[in-house]
C-alpha cells in the first residue's frame, strides 16, 4: 500500500527536490507544491495520508493551512519538514505515520 505525502514549500528549487526524494520510494507518493490553494484543492479531491510543511511558510499562512486542511481531513497528519538529508525526512516520515 502506498502512502501519499503532500509537501508544501515556496522555494520551486526545494520543492522539485522534494517531489525527486519522496518519489523514489516505492512505497511513497508524492505531491509537491509551492501554492497553498493548489495543495488545498489536491487534499479535496485526492486521498493525502500525510502533509509536510517545508520552508518558507510563515506562521500565520501555516496557522491558515494548517485549520483548512484538518477541515478537509479531521484526521490528516501535518507536520513541519526542516529540511536536511533523505535520513532525515524518511525519520520525520516514519515517526509521523506511526
Amino acid at each position: 500500500m502506498q502512502t501519499t505525502i503532500l509537501y508544501i514549500g515556496r522555494d520551486t528549487e526545494i520543492t522539485t527536490v522534494m517531489n525527486r526524494l519522496l518519489n523514489a520510494r516505492p512505497e511513497w507518493k508524492g505531491i509537491c507544491v509551492c501554492s497553498d490553494d493548489e495543495a488545498i484543492s489536491i487534499c479535496r479531491e485526492q486521498q493525502i495520508d500525510l502533509v509536510l510543511l517545508g520552508n518558507g511558510i510563515d506562521e500565520g499562512c501555516e496557522k491558515i493551512l494548517r485549520a483548512k486542511l484538518t477541515e478537509i481531513k479531521p484526521q490528516i497528519k501535518i507536520i513541519q519538514h526542516y529540511g536536511g538529508g533523505s535520513g532525515l525526512l524518511y525519520g520525520e516520515i516514519m515517526t509521523a505515520l506511526n
